[in-house]
Parts: C-alpha cells; sequence; structure tokens
C-alpha cells in the first residue's frame, strides 16, 4: 500500500494512493501518524478502501504533495553507511553505525523549495532510503525481528550544510543537518509488503546532471541491523524515521560544487517516488 499527504503545511490530507488515485483517509485517521500505525491503521484503510468507503480527492495541477509522515518524534541518521561515500569523505567505513539526529522539524514535502541557510558556503545534497517505524521499538533480540516493526519505506533528501557539520560543529553533526527544510521526504510512504529494500537503486541529479547512482546492496549495514543496532541505544517510536545513509557522489567528496541560490535537486529511489527541490537563498 501507499500513503501520502495532501495539502497546504500543516493542514495536509492523509490518504491512500491507488492506482494514481488519492483517496481520503479523514474517516478512518487523523494524520498518518504514531496513532495510525499504532491502530492497524492500514489494514483499516484497505477496509475502507474494498468497502468504497473512502471519497476519490480531487486534485488540481498546484496541489501540494506534503510528506507522507506527520512529524515525527524523532529523526535518527547513519551516516557513512555506504562504503564509496566514507571513502570520499576521507574517512574508513565504519565498524559500527555511527549515528546522529535531524531535528524533526526538518522534515517537508517532496516539492518543497527549500532555502540555503543564512552564512552557509556547503549546502549539500544526499539521497537516502529512509524507514519509517510502525510499532515501539526497544532492545531487539536480533536483526531478524526488525522487519515487523517497520511501517514503510521512503525517499530522503538528508541536506547537510557541510561547514556547519564539520568546521564549526564542536564535534556533533546534528548543526549542520537540522536547517529548515532540511529533509525533504516522500512523495509517498510504500508499506514493507512492496519493498525489497535489499536491492533499491538510488539515485539524484543537480540541475540535470546525475550526481549519485547507487544502490542500496552496498549498504555497510542493511535495514534490519540498523533498526537492531539503533534499538539497544534508544527507543524507536511510532512514526519515527530513519534514515540509512547515502551513496558516493555528493559535494563533499570535492568533484561537484556545493549547493547555490537557483540549483534544483532531483533524488529518486526505485519504487518509493521521486522528488524535486529548488534551492534559494534564505
Amino acid at each position: 500500500m501507499q500513503f501520502a499527504r495532501i495539502g497546504a503545511t500543516g493542514k495536509e490530507i492523509p490518504a491512500l494512493l491507488q492506482d494514481k488515485k488519492y483517496y481520503s483517509l479523514e474517516q478512518v485517521t487523523r494524520d498518518i501518524d504514531a496513532d495510525f500505525w499504532e491502530s492497524d491503521g492500514p489494514a483499516r484503510a484497505a477496509a475502507a478502501l474494498a468497502a468504497g468507503e473512502l471519497a476519490e480527492l480531487a486534485l488540481d495541477d498546484g496541489a501540494r504533495i506534503g510528506a507522507p509522515i506527520a512529524r515525527p518524534s524523532s529523526v535518527i541518521c547513519v551516516g557513512m553507511n555506504y562504503a564509496a561515500h566514507a571513502a570520499e569523505s576521507g574517512s574508513a567505513p565504519p565498524s559500527v553505525p555511527i549515528i546522529f539526529h535531524k531535528a524533526p522539524n526538518t522534515v517537508a514535502g517532496p516539492f518543497d523549495p527549500v532555502a540555503i541557510p543564512r552564512g552557509s558556503t556547503k549546502t549539500d545534497w544526499e539521497v537516502e532510503l529512509g524507514v519509517v517505524i510502525g510499532r515501539r521499538a526497544s532492545y531487539l533480540d536480533s536483526p531478524s525481528q526488525a522487519h515487523d516493526y517497520i511501517a514503510g519505506f521512503v525517499t530522503v533528501n538528508d541536506l547537510s550544510e557541510r561547514m556547519f557539520q564539520l568546521e564549526v560543529s564542536g564535534g556533533q553533526w546534528s548543526k549542520g543537518k537540522s536547517c529548515a527544510g532540511f529533509c525533504p521526504t516522500g512523495p509517498y510512504l510504500v508499506t514493507p509488503d512492496e519493498v525489497d529494500a535489499r536491492d533499491l537503486r538510488l539515485r539524484s541529479w543537480v540541475n540535470g546532471e546525475i550526481r549519485q547512482d547507487s544502490s542500496t546492496r552496498d549498504l555497510i549495514f542493511g535495514v534490519e541491523q540498523v533498526i537492531y543496532d539503533l534499538s539497544q541505544f534508544l527507543v524507536l517510536e511510532p512514526g519515527d524515521l530513519v534514515c540509512t545513509g547515502t551513496p558516493e557522489g555528493v559535494a563533499l567528496s570535492g568533484r561537484f560544487p556545493y549547493l547555490k541560490a537557483g540549483d534544483v535537486v532531483e533524488l529518486e529511489v526505485a519504487g518509493l517516488g521521486r522528488q524535486r527541490q529548488e534551492f534559494f537563498q534564505g
């Protein structure tokens, strides 16, 4: 199943996407949030659709597609989780998952314009596979359990300001990860029964030129290992977003210029939809 949220920022309507048509879930849930996942929301949505109880949303060409999840309690990210990206960052592949946080209010729509932060000289793109948590996860017994705690998968742009992250951070990456709008998410969430997260192609483009082209086959720590590992150190709540890392091809490599006002970034994870952001000076 595919879930989306449609409408102005803060006024999004929860929706089910079926055969390229959006159906309102307002009678099923107030939002695609923790309550939705905890109350068996996907099954209730499927039943309502089968019964013909969901009204189709009539969308005009200018309708905004929001992030497919409400603001999560946490956005947790894995750094340098592709060996080639670690190398272009000047680091050896990590022996354990490297974890950092983004502020939850960075989650934005996949087509929303993004401000280059004031004082920024090194705003960078990062296409990633995002994992949305469906059940409270703490101290899982093994990675094989992790699949039962996943609500779905999304395309994410883990935008980064590298000067803030690495040069004026005091050693903590979150300063360069938490600028406004720095986590475009969506356009829709796909449930695990329709996704093989072990083999998904990830790509990004800047102004139409390819930058990243890789696969989750190259993850150092796969999705289930990441969820298991996180559960040993923190509690994952329903609706939380886990960003699993980016492959090589970012500006940090030195091969490409950093983003500037007027640039357009596009990203895609196979089967999870494509994003497009225009950048402006904040």
